[in-house]
């Protein structure tokens, strides 16, 4: 276990969120009671075994403020970049300005359902693992390789291939290192294992839970209430 190394999110929350056509940007829309980025800090601030965090925010972001969100534990602010992966050094850059030797719990925003069973297992993942580690979900759907003309070509194998989740947990050091090198050589990475990937590092996958799903659409946004609302049903009746 590495609950006695130092965890810290590193949560980018910089982006508009186009594709949820709103009147803000998505991480600032209600939800259950709160809106979506204040459920998300609530999660993972609420594990034990996450000391702080770092939230990346727009420059001048003028939905933050309003919200005067009480962190339970040590909360820092950083400014965003043009893309995610530049938010996330931005985040990773102060992260290690204010500590050594720590480990980064990389967290989308707009994703309020993790578990703290899954935070939990993700973080004890990687005691002697320097590759890091991410939750992930192994594909159940049948795929399919379309062609120019829109068509099925094939049926593509789902062995072994899994859906990335987040978190992602990765030594900070490490992880900024992976991230600057990929801006140098102007590549734009997926997710943070992708640059860790690329560096030679092989992130363990550890299964997570489908309804750590990532809200970009109203349908998301319906659907998670619905989770929400099961999850707080499941928590009462324990």
């Amino acid at each position: 276990m590495i609950s006695n190394q130092s965890v810290w999110a590193v949560i980018p929350a910089s982006g508009i969120g186009q594709r949820m056509h709103g009147d803000r940007p998505k991480q600032y829309l209600p939800f259950c009671g709160k809106t979506i980025i204040e459920h998300t800090l609530d999660r993972l601030l609420d594990c034990p075994l996450v000391h702080g965090a770092i939230l990346i925010l727009r420059e001048n972001d003028p939905y933050w403020p309003e919200l005067n969100y009480v962190p339970s534990k040590p909360l820092h602010i950083a400014v965003g970049g043009l893309e995610r992966q530049d938010s996330v050094i931005n985040g990773l850059t102060m992260l290690t300005d204010i500590m050594d030797d720590v480990n980064a719990l990389v967290h989308d925003a707009v994703r309020p359902l993790v578990s703290q069973s899954d935070l939990t297992s993700l973080i004890n993942a990687i005691e002697n693992n320097e590759s890091g580690a991410i939750l992930a979900s192994p594909l159940a759907d049948t795929l399919k390789r379309q062609n120019q003309g829109g068509y099925s070509q094939e049926t593509v194998d789902r062995e072994g291939l899994w859906r990335a989740l987040t978190p992602q947990l990765f030594n900070a050091e490490l992880l900024l290192q992976a991230l600057q090198k990929a801006r140098r050589s102007n590549q734009v990475m997926t997710d943070d294992a992708a640059a860790m990937e690329a560096l030679g590092y092989q992130p363990l996958l550890v299964e997570g839970s489908s309804e750590n799903i990532k809200i970009t659409r109203q349908d998301d946004l319906r659907l998670a209430r619905l989770i929400w609302l099961n999850q707080l049903d499941k928590q009462d009746n324990k």
